[in-house]
């Protein structure tokens, strides 16, 4: 399953229907082990009550075998949620030295509110920091759940 998830991502990474968002790093002059090119999201822009698949170029130096992504959202600068999920349901572990995507979908509910969104991506390994991100998308005013 997680192959074909990842032949999936693969495909929708490098489809004309993506769009690339710019990415920061949370501290300019922290050394991660993960080193983050880019982030695609698809389809894009973002409709509620859809499907959507946040995909991150990434890079590593070390083998990693296991971890977590902590993600956290904020919407016109207010924290509005957090989620934490297994980083090996994300990308194929071990992940191995060069470059690998993390992969992440999920369907926008419908009555979440149009407007901008900051996104805040960690992923540790135990405690350890491996990378932190942060990227702003937008959600439009597309299908909700109350349309259907």
């Amino acid at each position: 399953m997680s192959r074909f998830f990842l032949a999936i991502s693969c495909f929708l990474f490098i489809s004309t229907i993506v769009r690339a968002t710019d990415v920061k790093y949370c501290d300019d002059n922290a050394q991660y082990q993960v080193k983050v090119q880019g982030v695609d999201i698809s389809p894009y822009p973002i409709a509620r009550g859809e499907q959507v698949t946040f995909s991150l170029a990434s890079n590593t130096d070390n083998v990693i075998s296991k971890g977590k992504l902590v993600i956290e959202v904020s919407y016109f600068g207010w924290h509005i949620h957090s989620e934490t999920h297994d980083l090996c349901d994300e990308t194929n572990c071990p992940v191995a030295i060069g470059d690998f995507l993390v992969a992440h979908s999920q369907v926008m509910p419908g009555y979440t509110p149009p407007g901008p969104y900051s996104l805040k991506m960690k992923m540790l390994d135990g405690h350890k920091e491996l990378t932190c991100i942060k990227f702003s998308f937008d959600i439009g005013f597309g299908s909700s759940v109350a349309d259907m």
